[in-house]
């Protein structure tokens, strides 16, 4: 595909072989082929399982498509000794590896960190886990959800609801986009380190360890039980959904006040002060959400945007997508794969010198396999 031609970016002498599948691991090296770096994706003969889901287009998955989107693919059967060898001649040029096996299996492959030091001595090796490469947790096997149930989150976030007898259904992948934020920032630093010290270096990321920085109250209010309960922000019911608003600060309250025409709530002693407002909380709400219930959403943020009041109506991912906020930031990125085009969102930071863009292109299945073979000057059958 001709827009891999001309990579750009901070990373664009950085060299990254993928041994990654699923999201968290192939999450941080997209990030990083982002930035201009040269990611080639091994994968098993059948594939990375991401390419099997929803939602699908021809053949083609654009959820495999978000996580993997400007990566080279070459389909490698590591039990094979002719394909270690062709991972060994990759790994011998590259700059980074990250894998996120279950501790333990590319050892049996041959390619633990020490094996891959003795090849590379320069290279930095990433392992992403649940529980970590050692220890009591490392024979663990983890998904996000089971990491997130142990994390205690799932509870936490129970806990702040007002009904519910079990913990609530999961479907988002909380631990695996916080692992893949903390992989990606940890290669960074550590490319860093080499840059400055000549040194690589192993890096353990953990879900388990990703999810209590998610939690800081949580985490220490664990350790220092709160003498009152904590505030909570409720959805206010609209004639047509929900707004949420978030009347914090004193001159938020004031805001609130005068945005709803209720500067009476000023003077109540309820509400007179900070910690007077948060002992009569669910009073507060019950009279913003009168005034919210007359209301659809959309007048409801148009008012209270406007009179300084923090305020959104409750959308649908497909509305957030469309609100014209996201072309003002330049979020989405058109790609390419074999069937057709599609968008997928940038990494929500932008760099004055520096470009940071999604690629546009997704590799099938081994696509890229004489490309990757040629610039490593080998030869093999394809797989």
């Amino acid at each position: 595909m001709n827009e891999r031609a001309g990579r750009e970016g901070i990373l664009g002498d950085i060299k990254v072989a993928d041994f990654t599948t699923m999201m968290a691991g192939p999450l941080a090296t997209r990030y990083m082929a982002d930035l201009g770096a040269d990611v080639i994706k091994i994968e098993a003969p059948e594939g990375d399982y991401i390419r099997t889901r929803q939602p699908i287009r021809g053949e083609s998955s654009a959820y495999f498509g978000q996580i993997n989107a400007g990566k080279k693919s070459i389909c490698l059967d590591l039990k094979q000794e002719a394909d270690r060898a062709i991972a060994r001649a990759i790994i011998a040029e590259a700059d980074v590896l990250a894998e996120n096996f279950r501790p333990g299996v590319m050892a049996k492959f041959g390619l633990d960190y020490e094996a891959v030091k003795a090849i590379n001595p320069d290279i930095i090796y990433c392992s992403v886990s649940g529980y970590g490469v050692s220890g009591a947790g490392a024979k663990r096997p983890a998904f996000a959800q089971i990491v997130q149930a142990a994390s205690g989150y799932d509870l936490a976030f129970m806990g702040y609801q007002d009904v519910g007898s079990r913990p609530p259904n999961s479907m988002l992948f909380v631990a695996d986009a916080l692992g893949a934020s903390y992989a990606f920032s940890s290669i960074l630093a550590a490319l860093y380190h080499r840059r400055e010290t000549g040194e690589g270096q192993y890096i353990d990321v953990t879900l388990l360890e990703s999810m209590f920085q998610l939690m800081v109250y949580e985490v220490q209010e664990a350790q220092f039980p709160a003498r009152e309960v904590r505030p909570l922000f409720r959805p206010l019911k609209t004639s047509d959904g929900f707004v949420m608003v978030t009347p914090t600060s004193q001159r938020n309250f004031e805001n609130v006040c005068a945005a709803m025409g209720h500067e009476e709530w000023l003077s109540d002693p309820r509400f007179a002060t900070t910690g007077e407002r948060h002992r009569n909380w669910a009073t507060l709400y019950e009279l913003m959400e009168g005034w919210t219930s007359g209301r659809d959403s959309a007048s409801c943020e148009r008012l209270l945007n406007g009179g300084g009041v923090p305020c959104s109506r409750y959308k649908t991912v497909k509305e957030a997508l469309a609100d014209p906020l996201l072309a003002d930031l330049g979020t989405m990125a058109e790609v390419r794969d074999r069937d057709g085009r599609f968008k997928i969102p940038n990494l929500p930071f932008r760099m004055s010198r520096s470009r940071v863009q999604v690629q546009p292109y997704v590799s099938g299945l081994d696509e890229d396999r004489e490309e990757v073979l040629a610039a490593f000057g080998l030869e093999a059958p394809a797989a």
